[in-house]
């Protein structure tokens, strides 16, 4: 059997967002240097300069900070069906589609878009990750594969697991008091240019910006 290999060039970015032609998107904001990857749906959601989405991500509801990471498959703010009706069945909000009204029931929809989800700056969240309705990530955070995310995360904190735990923070405590402070993601693009290279060493940043 013959070996394959194949190289694969990843598309430049540019200031305009680049949205892959599969995704679909209503009412919703991308800044600069951002990437939405195939088959993603969003929906009411601002996303900040430099982050990206990976394959089948599906995001309602939300605010993204700038530099944070989405693998694929992960789902943010999946929506809630009426557990309190009669019935689950979304027939009795998106009526009109059934015949049983002339109007969908928006105070519904409404009750849903005030439920959001924020997630911090630099925030990675792993494959396959869900972040329930109205939790906040804090910048720096990192959410572990298949994690399911029901509470408020900390800055830094990495979190696992069903319910999603905090298991450690990435940095002591005056190191992230310092980055906070420092807030580089802020930045403006010819002063995160002109110190690109000083990003690998974290301590030696926060001596010197801190």
């Amino acid at each position: 059997m013959k070996s394959i290999h194949q190289t694969h060039a990843q598309t430049p970015l540019s200031a305009e967002p680049s949205i892959h032609p599969s995704s679909q998107i209503w009412n919703s904001h991308a800044g600069e240097w951002t990437s939405v990857g195939p088959h993603n749906k969003i929906i009411e959601s601002r996303i900040g300069d430099y982050t990206y989405t990976m394959d089948d991500v599906t995001m309602n509801y939300a605010e993204v900070g700038k530099f944070t990471s989405i693998a694929s498959h992960v789902c943010i703010n999946p929506v809630d069906h009426p557990m309190d009706r009669v019935t689950q069945h979304h027939m009795t909000y998106r009526r009109a589609s059934y015949g049983f009204d002339e109007t969908d029931d928006e105070r519904f929809f409404d009750w849903r878009r005030g439920n959001r989800v924020s997630i911090g700056h630099d925030v990675w969240i792993g494959h396959g990750a869900i972040v329930m309705k109205g939790v906040t990530i804090g910048t720096g955070a990192v959410v572990g594969s298949g994690a399911v995310v029901t509470k408020d995360v900390e800055p830094y904190a990495v979190v696992v697991g069903v319910a999603a735990r905090q298991i450690k923070s990435r940095f002591p405590k005056e190191i992230v008091d310092s980055l906070l402070r420092i807030a580089w993601w802020d930045w403006p693009r010819d002063t995160l240019m002109e110190r690109f290279g000083e990003l690998d060493d974290t301590l030696a940043f926060v001596r010197k910006y801190g």
